[in-house]
This record gives C-alpha cells, sequence and structure tokens, in this order.
C-alpha cells in the first residue's frame, strides 16, 4: 500500500498541480491538507474520475483535511476528539483494507504563530488532545498511521537554518516536547526510521528564494503504531515536486507498507 500525506495549499489553486501528480505518481491512499475548502465546494468530480473514493472535513477558505483511497473508506470520522467547540477543520480519519485494514489519520495541527499568544496556546492544546487520541490508537494494538503536516521541526537537523527557527512555534522548546511525548508512546517516526542526518526538507517558502536555495524545513511527517511499522518497507520525501509548475510550498512524504 503506498501512502502519500501531501498539503497542497488550495485545492482549487492548484487543482491541475494535484491531478497531474495523482495521474503521475498514482498512491493508494492520500491524505491531503489544506484543502481550503468546504466539503459542498470541494472539486469531488477529477478525484473520483481516477478513481479515487474521496472523504473531506473542510473549512471555507481555511485548513481542511481530505483522504483520497483506491480503496473503501470504512467507519470514517471527523474532528479530534476532546474538544467540542473547535469548529477548525483539522483532522479526519478512516479505516482501509487493502491485504489487511490499517486505520489512516489525516491531520493538520495548528501553526501556533505569534507565539507566545492565544495561537500558540491552542497548538499546545490541540498537541495534548492528539497526545489522548495516540494513546487510544495505540491500545486498540492495530496498526495505524497518524499522517500530515505537523508544523514542528522535531530537531534542529530538521531545518537548513535551525537558528532561523528558534524563536518560532513550530521549533520552541515546548512544542518540540509535546511532539516527542507523543512519539515516546510507541510510535515510529516513520522517515527517520529508514533515513538519518540533515539535509531532508518536506516545506520550502516561496519567499527569497528558499527552494533554490534548498533552505527548507522538515515539518510533514507520519507515525506510525507498532504494528503499522512492523509493515513499513520504506518512507521517502518526493522533493522534486518542489520545483515543478505552481507547486504547493509542500512536498508529499511517501510510505509504504506491506498492506
Amino acid at each position: 500500500m503506498q501512502i502519500a500525506t501531501f498539503n497542497i495549499n488550495g485545492a482549487k489553486a492548484r487543482i491541475e498541480t494535484v491531478l497531474n501528480w495523482l495521474d503521475a505518481a498514482s498512491p493508494d491512499v492520500a491524505l491531503l491538507q489544506e484543502i481550503k475548502s468546504e466539503d459542498a465546494s470541494f472539486p469531488r468530480a477529477p478525484f473520483e474520475d481516477r478513481g479515487y473514493n474521496l472523504e473531506t472535513h473542510g473549512q471555507k477558505g481555511f485548513n481542511g483535511v481530505a483522504i483520497l483511497s483506491k480503496y473503501p473508506l470504512e467507519d470514517v470520522t471527523r474532528g479530534l476528539p476532546g474538544d467540542d467547540s473547535d469548529e477548525q477543520a483539522r483532522w479526519i480519519e478512516a479505516t482501509v483494507v487493502g491485504k489487511r485494514a490499517v486505520r489512516l489519520c489525516g491531520l493538520y495541527l495548528p501553526n501556533g504563530n505569534p507565539a507566545p499568544g492565544p495561537k500558540y496556546d491552542y497548538k499546545l492544546a490541540w498537541m495534548e488532545r492528539l497526545e489522548a487520541r495516540a494513546r487510544d490508537l495505540l491500545a486498540a494494538e492495530e496498526p495505524a498511521v497518524m499522517a500530515g503536516d505537523y508544523n514542528v521541526i522535531p530537531q534542529d537537523e530538521d531545518a537548513a537554518r535551525p537558528e532561523a527557527w528558534k524563536d518560532d512555534a513550530l521549533a520552541l522548546p515546548q512544542t518540540r516536547a509535546a511532539f516527542r511525548r507523543i512519539v515516546n508512546l510507541g510510535f515510529t517516526e516513520a522517515f527517520r526510521a529508514r533515513t538519518h542526518g540533515g539535509g531532508h526538507y518536506s516545506f520550502w517558502d516561496y519567499q527569497r528564494g528558499a527552494w533554490n536555495r534548498n533552505d527548507g524545513i522538515r515539518i510533514d511527517d507520519l507515525l506510525l503504531t507498532p504494528q503499522a511499522a512492523d509493515l513499513m518497507t520504506d518512507c521517502r520525501i518526493e522533493s522534486e515536486l518542489r520545483g515543478g509548475e505552481k507547486p504547493s510550498d509542500h512536498v508529499p512524504v511517501w510510505l509504504t507498507l506491506d498492506a
């Protein structure tokens, strides 16, 4: 099973970019973030015409997550548990069944800037809720993947210029500690299980020639329960897509499971 997580930075703004990517890469499952579209106005037809089942959790102009799958999507839920008042569309999950069932959770974790402030408080509270959901996924003792734009730079090696991010919400000590608490529950950080060292990024800002200078950060990730980690055969970043026409500022990260 080929799974890709991809922050597309606007489904309507980048529809051709995403469709061309699907035609060329043909993931079995794609977890999309920042679709920036309400469910009713999401451009479903081109995806369904390509054989994908589609579930969205959208929001007008902001946020929004989606799952595309060549397999049927079962037991779909929307919204991260723990705060019924949270109206931001940042979490969707469903079960797909290939050779075996895998629970897939797509997430768009809050940015949190400026920090300190209400947006950062929301980020940390959201991460506490994510930790609670992560505990439940582990307790189920089944293959599960939490994939998406984490808006966390886990370590200095995950930024070309770590000093430029030391006061940013993506790299503050509290952010990294919250992320590490989740991983340390028993998850495998898929990319780092396969690739070590610096120079591996999934996001390059549109400004200041960041892509041309490879001034990037790695903030898109997949966390695997032990049962999913046992099925992993590969994880890679499709960095070359950033150099294409009308790109997102993120690129896909791919996970291969023997499932």
